[in-house]
């Protein structure tokens, strides 16, 4: 999982990513491909 400032560049990286928000904090996801993971802040 990385931890970046903006979430938008990685929102992109793949087709399946989506962006979700928990506990106040925002992640990327992408159920298909696992490697793309990503959380903001």
């Amino acid at each position: 999982m990385k931890v970046v400032n903006s979430l938008k560049t990685l929102k992109k990286r793949d087709r399946n990513c989506r962006v979700i928000r928990r506990r106040g904090r925002v992640y990327v996801i992408n159920k298909k491909n696992k490697r793309f993971k990503a959380r903001q802040g």
